[in-house]
């Protein structure tokens, strides 16, 4: 056999290429090379076990492993080399059988000798597969690490310089898209500090403080919010405003500070909506929209921007108190009960333009009752409560005043 591999060796490169198109690479002088040298130590190595059974595997391994992992970095699929390697091994049997049957060698030795070359094909064929799928792991792994350093440089404080998170967006190929928004997820117990499993993998996933974090491209889509919920299935968390990728820190901080806000468990279904003045859900969050968007398996998913009064009055909540505290000190010498229930009223009333009869439908009240209780209120306090100007401030400060009093 060993006279007949140099000729041999030119005739399975050339069918290999002929039948390969992915292969054939004329002006790619080093790609034949290469080629070749595969060819000629596995045929050289194949003959070597016939002569001695215990001939070393570990360097012919080692040149197909290296063939595997050269395919999967060049971006090839490995179907196309072992479609190659199967035309490589017929063209050798084909030459190899007729030269056993020139020398007269027995049937029984042919068809050893088939079964070897099968067996070497397979045995070829398995280390190129493990060096694939080596490539591939090893792709996914800095994969993973680009997009974790993209995530990084994207809420960053200050701000990384846009052409370096741009440099970055194009090694971890995710492209920058025109607005995100991040999310903060609380950790569940047992989790080990990693996120939801099977996310699509459109978002960007990290830590933030030890709480896994999410960069949503797009968020303003249809349905988009719905679809992140049912993905969260399981899992409470806040999500920041929609800002420009330059802004992320922005999302970020507000994400955070919306899930201080979130209900420490799932929410439940949902309820019909209580008379205005009886528990809500959770601090600083308006009647019935406690919980934020619900999956169907209880996932809970905040959204700043639905919280805007409450996020605001925990930023400057201790100003709010003393403020509050001074304005509204007639509602304290009402009474715990009077005063909570004033307050209240008057809220509803500013809500509604004091328009009494809307006010009454949002209390579960009597209009007569809202009529009454405003002339209590305008006798209480020394300036004008319908006064336009001084709208927003008030209800600033009734949203404190009324949590603070357990509302």
């Amino acid at each position: 056999m060993r006279p007949r591999l140099p000729e041999l060796l030119g005739v399975m490169v050339e069918g290999v290429l002929r039948h390969v198109p992915e292969y054939d690479r004329p002006g790619d002088a080093a790609y034949w090379r290469v080629a070749e040298a595969a060819v000629a130590r596995a045929m050289e190595h194949f003959v070597q076990m016939i002569a001695d059974p215990d001939t070393s595997w570990k360097e012919v391994y080692q040149v197909y492993f290296d063939v595997g992992y050269g395919e999967a970095v060049e971006g090839r699929s490995l179907e196309h080399l072992q479609n190659a390697m199967r035309i490589g091994s017929r063209l050798a049997w084909r030459h190899l059988a007729v030269e056993a049957e020139r020398q007269g060698r027995p049937p029984a030795v042919v068809s050893l000798l088939a079964e070897a070359n099968f067996a070497y094909l397979d045995a070829l064929a398995s280390a190129a597969a493990h060096g694939y799928a080596r490539a591939r792991e090893k792709a996914a792994g800095e994969r993973e690490q680009r997009r974790g350093r993209l995530l990084t440089l994207l809420l960053s404080d200050p701000p990384a310089p846009p052409e370096i998170v741009g440099e970055q967006s194009a090694r971890a190929g995710w492209p920058l898209p025109r607005r995100l928004a991040v999310i903060v997820l609380r950790p569940r117990p047992g989790s080990g500090g990693e996120g939801p499993a099977g996310l699509p993998p459109s978002l960007l996933t990290g830590l933030d403080h030890g709480r896994p974090c999410l960069v949503v491209p797009d968020p303003d889509g249809p349905g988009r919010l719905d679809e992140l919920a049912a993905t969260l299935a399981g899992w409470t968390g806040a999500i920041g405003p929609s800002v420009p990728a330059a802004e992320a820190g922005t999302s970020l901080l507000w994400a955070r500070r919306a899930l201080d806000l979130a209900p420490a468990a799932p929410a439940r279904p949902p309820r019909p909506a209580r008379p205005a003045g009886s528990a809500a859900g959770g601090a600083g969050f308006p009647p019935g929209r406690a919980g934020g968007r619900r999956a169907r398996r209880g996932g809970v998913l905040v959204r700043a921007e639905d919280h805007l009064p409450g996020l605001l009055l925990r930023e400057g909540a201790s100003l709010a108190a003393i403020v509050a505290s001074r304005r509204l000190a007639p509602l304290d010498a009402a009474g715990p009960r009077q005063g909570l229930r004033l307050a209240v009223t008057l809220l509803e009333c500013m809500k509604h333009g004091f328009n009494a009869t809307g006010a009454a439908e949002a209390l579960c009240v009597h209009p007569q009752t809202v009529r009454y209780r405003l002339t209590q209120l305008h006798e209480m306090f020394a300036f004008d409560i319908e006064d336009p100007e001084i709208r927003l401030e008030m209800m600033l400060l009734l949203h404190t005043w009324i949590r603070r009093n357990g509302g």
